[in-house]
């Protein structure tokens, strides 16, 4: 058999597993640190608005996130990990 067919065999079992209820797939679990959305922007050197905006998040949403009063959760906060590491990511992957 190619690799190719062993691919889609496999993956044609997982959507039957998962059709049927039964979970095949590994799920990692991830960690992440209560990130420093202050400095993460910083390193941008993007504005509140224009950070804000370049996620998809309102203004009023940042400044509660750099000033601790909320903590960004679920994606915003996968996001902001990528950005720490790569400053210019979204920028890059978001270029025409």
């Amino acid at each position: 058999m190619s690799d190719a067919f062993k691919s889609i065999e496999l993956g044609l079992k997982e959507a039957l597993s998962h059709a049927s209820g039964v979970a095949m797939g590994n799920v990692h679990l991830i960690e992440l640190p209560e990130p420093d959305v202050q400095a993460i922007r910083a390193c941008t050197g993007l504005s509140q608005a224009d950070f804000a905006r370049s996620i998809g998040v309102k203004k009023g949403t940042l400044l509660n996130w750099e000033q601790r009063r909320r903590s960004p959760d679920g994606p915003a906060r996968v996001l902001l990990a990528l950005i720490a590491r790569d400053p210019q990511i979204v920028q890059r992957m978001l270029a025409g």
